[in-house]
């Protein structure tokens, strides 16, 4: 193995505050990447709407 797994990053995501580590496809935008999969990011308007009420 080319790396460690204490060597990943990982983030939180915003919709639902799990963790979610380091992909290879997200290497050139990481510092982007807000949410831990498309079913996150398409609920992401939900979210905030339920933390304005």
């Amino acid at each position: 193995m080319a790396h460690k797994k204490a060597e990943i990053p990982e983030k939180d995501c915003v919709t639902c505050g799990r963790p979610f580590v380091w992909r290879k496809k997200w290497e050139k935008n990481w510092d982007e990447v807000k949410y831990c999969s498309k079913k996150c990011a398409s609920q992401r308007n939900q979210v905030a709407a339920r933390f304005t009420k």
